[in-house]
Order: C-alpha cells, then sequence, then structure tokens
C-alpha cells in the first residue's frame, strides 16, 4: 500500500479491522478478532481480503499495516557500513532514542516533539483518513543512528504538503548519512504526490540551517522570539523545498 492511496474498503468490518490495526501498529491476529467482535469466519475473511489489497499483512500471527516504500540501501564511508531503509514497527524505540540524543541540546523543536509523540503512540507508521507519518532509518548493525521523518495531514487544502525532519547522531555525522536520509525522504514524498517539504528550526541550529540550504532549501520566513531556550527568545526559521 502507497501513502498516496485513497482507502476503500467495500465493508464496514474490514475498514474496523484496518484502523485497529493501523492505530496499534502490530496485533494478534485472535486478539483483533476479539476485541472487534467480529465472527471468527467473517474476520479471517476480511482479513484476508485486506491482505489482498495490500492493506494489512500478516507475520507469525500479527497484523500489521502494510506498507511498500522501497528496499535498503547498503553504504560504506570510511570504513563505516551503514543501511538506509523504511521503518519498521520494531524500530520504535530506536528512533525515539536517536531523535532525544539529537534534540537534547534544545536545538531541534519540531523533532522533540516528533519523540514525544510517537513515544507515547502505539504506532510507528500511520496511514488513515486523518494523517500519515513515515520514517526511513539510518542503521549500523543492528542500531539506529539516523532517521527521516515525514508528516502529512490529510487536509485537501494541505495534501500537498508535508513536514519533515531529519537527523543524525554526532558519532556518525561527516559521513554522509544525512543526505541519503534527507534524499529518501524527499523521493518518498515526490513520489506519493507531495509537492512541497517544509521544517522549521530554532535560528541557532545553525547546522541544521546550513545544511538544507546546500541541499536546495530556502526560507521562506523567519519568526522573531517564537522559541524561548534556556529563558533566552529565539528567531524560528522556517524552511522549504519544492519538489
Amino acid at each position: 500500500m502507497k501513502f498516496s492511496e485513497t482507502l476503500e474498503f467495500g465493508h464496514e468490518d474490514r475498514k474496523r479491522i484496518y484502523e485497529y490495526v493501523e492505530s496499534h501498529g502490530e496485533v494478534d491476529f485472535e486478539e483483533a478478532r476479539d476485541v472487534l467482535h467480529v465472527d471468527p469466519g467473517g474476520f479471517r475473511h476480511h482479513v484476508a481480503i485486506l491482505k489482498r489489497d495490500g492493506y494489512l499483512e500478516e507475520r507469525d500471527g500479527m497484523l500489521r499495516a502494510a506498507f511498500e516504500e522501497g528496499t535498503a540501501e547498503e553504504y560504506e564511508v570510511d570504513d563505516v557500513e551503514f543501511v538506509v531503509r523504511p521503518a519498521r514497527q520494531d524500530d520504535l524505540s530506536g528512533i525515539v532514542g536517536a531523535i532525544r540524543r539529537v534534540a537534547e541540546q534544545g536545538s531541534y523543536i519540531v523533532a522533540e516533539s516528533v519523540a514525544d509523540e510517537i513515544d507515547h503512540d502505539d504506532a510507528l507508521l500511520r496511514h488513515n483518513e486523518i494523517e500519515s507519518r513515515m520514517f526511513f532509518v539510518a542503521t549500523v548493525g543492528d542500531d539506529v543512528v539516523g532517521w527521516v521523518h515525514l508528516y502529512a495531514p490529510e487536509l485537501d487544502k494541505l495534501a500537498h504538503t508535508a513536514e519533515l525532519t531529519v537527523g543524525v547522531l554526532d558519532d556518525y555525522q561527516g559521513l554522509g548519512i544525512g543526505s541519503h536520509l534527507l534524499e529518501r525522504g524527499l523521493e518518498w514524498a515526490a513520489s506519493n504526490g507531495y509537492e512541497k517539504v517544509y521544517q522549521s528550526a530554532p535560528s541557532t541550529n545553525e547546522y541544521a540551517i546550513e545544511f538544507l540550504k546546500a541541499q536546495g532549501w530556502e526560507t521562506e520566513a523567519v519568526r522573531e522570539d517564537h522559541y524561548k531556550i534556556d529563558g533566552e527568545y529565539v528567531d524560528e526559521v522556517m524552511m522549504a523545498v519544492e519538489l
């Protein structure tokens, strides 16, 4: 299922099943059936149709939303091997840890709010009638060392835009990981019909601002004294790129 795909279920029980699984990230087949009070035969049939249509997938008796957003890409720079790939549900804790580590100096406020949101949410990836949320990660071995996150509200007047955050742990900066993640995120946005991607940062986050400028992003506006960090007022720099 692509994020640009309109959700059409053809049956109210199929919609209920998808929404339950999508909102929980991953659920046990029998538990979902019992919670939703769908008779066993009907539940199995509806799940089979949802799997056939690419909305759900099942692994080891666990149901999850099926997102087909590309394969893993392997890189090696300065003897460091890393992989950039679509995130999975079991990456949630690693992503939260990476975002909090990058944001701990108070210079990446939007990313910090993303970490808070997914840390209190059951599902990492989302695609429903209200919002879409996609992550790609960079991993070294089994550890998440960087991420790119895209968020898009499902509103007609904003359907062409998506908000992006991207970050890499300090120990792995300078290897091009951030550029690969950003490129992967923008490719995803373009392939799903988004025309503009944006993000905001405090003016004190000079590294992020210069990084985005080097990637072709432009400053659209500056909101003076929008943040208050360590008792000091700080401007918000609003940046965007057209796809």
